[in-house]
């Protein structure tokens, strides 16, 4: 009985010490204020989050970058109505790569996409909302293609880090 408990206490504290780490890295990485950066980095750990934490504990990591970025400057005050539609793109990534997570090169394909399309046709509604077209025509941008290469990078890094670290996708 009593190895049955060290045994659960340490996949707690492995989970743990994930979740954190996970974390501290999604909600740094907005500080380093250049989109492809920071995005590759947030992704990744939405990746990794669903492979170490699961995707309870991916999807509460999800919400910290995005409130960030935008706290910090690198999504524009104007965005600000965005962050909700971000914060599901990245639900969305989430919950699609923990499905088809046996496959990984496929999960992250079709999760990248889903979330790129997703928060590109968001940005196109809340884009409307916004009066400035100099300022509309940024935040489509951000919200466009460098979402999908964001994600896909995030993958392959979370793929070499899973990789080294010889996390298997159950």
């Amino acid at each position: 009985m009593r190895s049955k408990t060290i045994v659960f206490r340490n996949i707690i504290t492995k989970e743990a010490i994930s979740f954190v780490f996970l974390t501290g890295a999604a909600v740094l990485a907005p500080l380093l204020g250049v989109q492809a950066v920071t995005g590759s980095v947030v992704n990744a750990t939405l990746f990794l989050g669903v492979l170490l934490t699961g995707v309870q504990g991916a999807v509460f990591v999800a919400i910290f970058p995005s409130l960030i970025a935008l706290s910090s400057g690198l999504l524009p005050p104007v965005l600000a109505p965005m962050v909700p539609f971000i914060i599901m793109g990245n639900v969305i990534l989430i919950f699609t790569f923990d499905h088809f997570k046996n496959h990984f090169l496929r999960a992250v394909l079709v999760s990248s996409f889903l979330k790129f399309v997703f928060l590109y046709s968001s940005s196109i509604l809340v884009v409307d909302l916004i009066a400035k077209e100099a300022i509309a025509s940024n935040a489509a941008l951000m919200m466009s293609w460098p979402q999908l290469l964001t994600a896909l990078l995030g993958g392959l890094i979370a793929g070499c880090v899973s990789g080294v670290l010889k996390i298997r996708n159950n």
